[in-house]
């Protein structure tokens, strides 16, 4: 393997220099029918490679787009490393974007390769390729249903993909070593709340800022990641967060990946491969919570008892964790370390948290409740803040120094400063992004010409220190009283109710709140069963009797909390799960808000009728 100096450090070269000196250390793991196998960097590299090649005898030039279609997996990172170490742009698409959404991002980045996982990715693309005028190559990881049966002369298999790159090797040293820290290196679409996504463009000096302040200068651990983490990816790699903790904490700390085989096998894997370090957004974390209760209250009726006990032990722990900034008193040290033979230890087992050292909880809101329930059986717990636009690099809670209820204190390097008119969060650091693509307009309304990102989050300062964010400006709500609600707040502490899946507040101009519940499905179809009432569908569950009574109880503690003009006076249940390819959710699981509005308007007037 030969190696050319480069003048510009990318993920890359980070993993090229992996390569040569630690060739046969594990570098990711992943299922392959069933068993765990691993790759060692050489491996990894290898690949890196071969796609390079393939890519360049493709005629993909610097500044083309490659985009990747697919769940978690090796190939993901080996084509996202060739198409920086060739200059080009990875486009990453969500696994659930539907045919218009393919289009919408395939057309506006004007890739020229398509990377898709398998048959149904392949259809996607096809059925919009007449909108897609610079897709010249699809390139398939799975051929299952898809070889021999399609003949399309742009469709290309991995397989022949590697072998092209191993017949037609090209200029690769020369083209790394011409790398720029201004050359765009990904493009991460926004969720689109509120309009068509938009492609923010980070740029290798962008990453680079962000793997020295998270990785080499410990901005989220303590001590920094290293060769002996583990992590699981599992959380789409088109998302800035997961994009971090997976290749960017790999290629430049050697921590491990673990691929997650589904989202839907997740808790599974957790239990198997037990990571170090765990990021998840807030569904996540209130998923497992959910899943904790379910399993408690199917046990015996001692092991229910016993469990139950050490959990509000844990709460107790808890509630000192957040007085001291996360740090033990003598007390808890040994509250925990009883608790920790008689459930903690097994508990963690189950849920694959037993060595994680670091857990962080990024990407949208989340209750402060479900942050202590796991400060409080020991998980390490932080919530984190940041932003494609910033690379993901705003705020974290640091080991020692969390505030329960903020997003923690600005990283190294980063300037933040909250607008004293409106509220708004505002950052200004080397990750700041270089705009959104081929869309000028919409740069210049976040980026100031003082190089200040609007953030379009509203925040206060907590002891002076500490960011707490009280909501997304285009979210608050006006009153028909004329008072400014954050609707977030209500909505966070509706869901930490593990009954509870969806929360939509709604009231601006109105006379009062009113909000749209969804059930989650599991726990409180766990609750009916023990009560012995039967159901057959979602939307037969939710309109029981027993089910509103159950909720009427939760909003009406939910609303103890809070002032009388930020309560919630009525509420209905959503007659379905919102998904993502209704229309009702973004990829990332954000609310749309207007959407859901729209389609629920019945609902939302009928509460106002009573």
């Amino acid at each position: 393997m030969t190696m050319t100096a480069t003048r510009t450090q990318t993920i890359a070269t980070r993993v090229r220099r992996r390569a040569e000196e630690s060739p046969g250390a594990v570098a990711m793991r992943y299922k392959d029918f069933g068993i765990w196998k691993e790759a060692g960097w050489l491996t990894y590299w290898t690949h890196v490679e071969l796609v390079a090649h393939a890519l360049m005898a493709l005629g993909v030039q610097p500044g083309d787009r490659v985009a990747v279609h697919s769940e978690n997996r090796p190939e993901w990172l080996y084509a996202d490393l060739a198409t920086v170490a060739i200059r080009g742009i990875t486009v990453g698409l969500y696994p659930t974007n539907p045919p218009a959404e393919v289009a919408y991002l395939l057309s506006n980045s004007g890739a020229k390769i398509l990377i898709a996982e398998d048959q149904e990715q392949v259809d996607k693309a096809l059925a919009v390729i007449d909108e897609c005028p610079d897709l010249e190559r699809i390139v398939y990881l799975e051929p299952r249903g898809i070889r021999g049966r399609y003949d399309d002369p742009r469709l290309m298999s991995w397989e022949e993909l590697l072998a092209m790159g191993a017949e037609r090797a090209g200029p690769l040293e020369e083209r790394m070593a011409s790398a720029e820290p201004g050359d765009v290196m990904t493009l991460i679409y926004t969720s689109g709340t509120t309009g068509p996504p938009k492609g923010v463009m980070l740029t290798v000096a962008n990453v680079e800022f962000a793997v020295r302040t998270l990785v080499e200068n410990g901005g989220f651990t303590s001590p920094p990641p290293s060769e002996r983490d583990l992590i699981v990816s599992y959380l789409p790699l088109c998302h800035v967060a997961e994009r971090a903790f997976t290749v960017w904490f790999n290629s430049a700390a050697g921590v491990q990946v673990n691929f997650a085989e589904s989202i839907d096998t997740v808790q599974a894997n957790l239990r198997e491969v037990q990571p170090t370090i765990l990021f998840g957004v807030p569904r996540i974390w209130e998923k497992i919570l959910a899943q904790v209760n379910i399993k408690i209250d199917s046990a015996s009726p001692l092991k229910r008892l016993t469990t139950r006990l050490w959990l509000r032990v844990a709460d107790r722990i808890g509630d000192t964790l957040v007085r001291t900034g996360g740090r033990h008193t003598m007390g808890t040290r040994a509250l925990y370390g009883l608790g920790w033979l008689m459930c903690y230890r097994s508990l963690r087992e189950r849920l694959g948290m037993r060595r994680v050292r670091y857990a962080a909880s990024g990407a949208a809101p989340i209750a402060p409740d479900v942050l202590k329930f796991y400060m409080g059986i020991g998980v390490a717990m932080h919530e984190v803040y940041g932003m494609s636009e910033n690379t993901a690099i705003a705020t974290g809670n640091r080991p020692g120094r969390i505030r329960l209820g903020t997003v923690g204190e600005p990283q190294e390097g980063v300037e933040l400063r909250i607008d004293e008119l409106t509220g708004e969060i505002l950052t200004r650091h080397p990750g700041t992004f270089a705009g959104y693509w081929r869309n000028p307009r919409a740069t210049a309304d976040v980026l100031d010409e003082d190089g200040w990102l609007h953030t379009g989050d509203v925040g206060e300062w907590v002891e002076g220190t500490h960011v707490r964010i009280t909501d997304r400006m285009k979210d608050i709500l006006i009153t028909a009283g004329g008072k400014n609600v954050a609707p977030s707040e209500m909505e966070n502490a509706l869901k930490a109710s593990p009954y509870i899946k969806e929360a939509v507040v709604i009231g601006d101009q109105r006379p009062y709140l009113v909000a749209l519940i969804g059930i989650e499905l599991d726990t409180v179809g766990e609750w009916a069963r023990r009560r012995g009432l039967s159901y057959t569908t979602y939307r037969d569950l939710s309109e029981k009797s027993e089910v509103r009574e159950l909720v009427q109880g939760i909003v009406d503690e939910v609303n103890q909390r809070f002032a009388r003009v930020e309560q919630v006076r009525r509420f209905a249940f959503l007659p379905k799960e919102l998904d993502h390819e209704d229309g009702e959710l973004t990829a990332t699981q954000k609310v749309k808000r207007s959407a859901i509005a729209k389609l629920f308007e019945e609902l939302v007037e009928g509460m106002y009728r009573r």
